[in-house]
């Protein structure tokens, strides 16, 4: 599955507010929770908080990718934000993050959680799109420039 069709409106967040790892986490759950009303707001929270304790999903290069697994969802459901400012989150490099994608997945899904993964990875793998979406100024061209740059992949 394309993380553009992974992505609805209501998941993106162009102009993240918060300047903590905890509180990035917050603000993309509550971004998620829009959109998938049902889902525990504090129980995606205490999952992607209890992997951060395992090791940071900050990869570098300005890009992190937090992520999780629930018991009681069926489907991938995955948030994109953005800080312009960028965000100390622990990155393997030192630098701050600005691109986010956070990504929940089922509790059983092993292989489609994986490659999603490392979708992201290889999409954001170039600095050419990573400065596009930092550059983006809408949630249309996020969409848009994801889409784009995923059909090359």
């Amino acid at each position: 599955m394309k993380i553009s069709e992974l992505l609805k409106s209501g998941t993106i967040v162009a102009d993240l507010r918060c300047a903590t790892k905890t509180a990035v986490l917050s603000e993309l759950t509550d971004a998620l929770h829009g959109s998938y009303p049902a889902l525990s707001r504090n129980t995606v929270l205490n999952v992607l908080l209890e992997r951060e304790r395992l090791g940071s999903t900050g990869i570098g290069d300005g890009v992190a990718i937090p992520h999780g697994k629930l018991g009681d969802i069926d489907e991938l459901l995955l948030c994109f934000g953005r800080s312009r400012d960028g965000v100390d989150f622990d990155s393997i490099d030192g630098k701050p993050a600005h691109l986010f994608f956070l990504l929940i997945a089922p509790e059983d899904s092993v292989g489609i959680h994986l490659k999603t993964l490392a979708r992201i990875s290889k999409l954001l793998k170039e600095s050419r799109v990573r400065s596009r979406l930092i550059s983006a100024s809408s949630q249309e061209d996020i969409v848009s420039i994801i889409s784009e740059e995923e059909s090359q992949l």
